[in-house]
């Protein structure tokens, strides 16, 4: 069994078709094992209760955003280890510098292909 298939992913993003976007490039990569939450929160809860190796995780979300997730990520012992990768359309230099400086594993920016989506989690995780 590859890496493929033992990773479990956490995919968070409020919009559906951003969901969507997420799950069909890891579809197109080979990597079934994920979940999906459409706010942080939710997320946060749902990989205390059940860990996974690795949460992509859009930045624009109401009530918990992107970065709140990876601060309530780094901050728990259990979870603090998780990889993180930060999916947006806007990556402004304050947004990366503050994602750095809470532990970001990676970022990957909106549009993104399928490929490079790939490309972004193997430098997390190691090769697919």
């Amino acid at each position: 069994m590859g890496l493929k298939d033992s990773l479990r992913i956490m995919v968070v993003d409020d919009m559906a078709t951003s969901r969507g976007l997420i799950t069909q490039a890891l579809d197109d990569i080979g990597i079934k094992n994920y979940v999906t939450e459409n706010d942080g929160r939710s997320a946060l809860s749902r990989i205390s209760a059940s860990p996974v190796h690795l949460v992509l995780s859009d930045y624009n979300m109401p009530g918990l955003d992107g970065l709140g997730l990876l601060k309530a990520v780094r901050g728990n012992q259990a979870l603090k280890k998780m990889g993180f990768i930060l999916v947006t359309g806007r990556p402004t230099p304050e947004i990366v510098a503050e994602a750095k400086q809470l532990g970001l594993n990676n970022m990957i920016k909106k549009p993104f292909t399928s490929a490079a989506m790939k490309q972004c989690i193997e430098s997390v995780v190691g090769r697919l």
